[in-house]
C-alpha cells in the first residue's frame, strides 16, 4: 500500500507541470527582488520629486495613536510608538510593483511567442462554395448548404 502510494506520488511530483510550476515559482521569487528594488530605488524617487518630493513609502494616516504621541514624521518612527496607521504608500508602492510585473510578464510572454514554432496550416481538403460562400469538402460536386451543382460552376 505504501509503496503505491509513493509511487503514486512520484509520479505526480515528477510530471512536467510540476517542476515548470516549481522553476517559475523560483524565478518569481527572484524576480520579486529585482522589482522591488525597481520600484523603491528607481521609478518612485522621480515619481516623488514630480509629484513635489513626496515619499510614498511615508505617506500613512494614523488611525490610533502609540504609546508616543504624535506627530510622527516616519512610517517607521509611527510603527514604533505602536500606532495604528493606513499605510497608503506602502499600498501605491505594492500597486505600482503589480503594474510592473504584470507588464514585465506581459512583454516576456510575447516576446516567447515570437520565438514558438507556428503551427503548420492544416492540409487543404476544403473549398468554398462560390454560390453561398460556405465551406464544403474539396471532392464535392454539389454544395450541400445550397445544392448548387458546383460541376457546371466556372468560379
Amino acid at each position: 500500500m505504501f509503496k503505491a502510494f509513493f509511487k503514486e506520488f512520484r509520479d505526480f511530483a515528477v510530471k512536467g507541470n510540476v517542476i515548470d510550476m516549481a522553476v517559475g515559482i523560483i524565478i518569481g521569487a527572484a524576480f520579486n527582488n529585482i522589482v522591488n528594488s525597481l520600484v523603491r530605488d528607481i521609478i518612485m524617487p522621480p515619481i516623488g520629486i514630480i509629484l513635489g518630493n513626496i515619499d510614498f513609502t511615508n505617506m500613512f494616516v494614523v488611525l490610533q495613536d502609540g504609546k508616543v504621541l504624535p506627530p510622527y514624521h516616519t512610517l517607521a518612527a509611527a510603527q514604533s510608538a505602536g500606532a495604528i496607521t493606513l499605510n497608503i504608500g506602502a499600498f501605491i508602492n505594492y500597486l505600482i510593483s503589480f503594474i510592473i510585473v504584470a507588464f514585465s510578464v506581459f512583454v516576456m510572454i510575447k516576446a516567447i511567442n515570437k520565438f514558438k514554432d507556428k503551427p503548420q496550416p492544416a492540409p487543404l481538403n476544403t473549398k468554398e462554395c462560390p454560390y453561398c460562400a460556405r465551406t464544403i469538402p474539396l471532392k464535392a460536386v454539389k454544395c450541400p448548404e445550397c445544392t448548387a451543382d458546383l460541376k457546371k460552376s466556372k468560379r
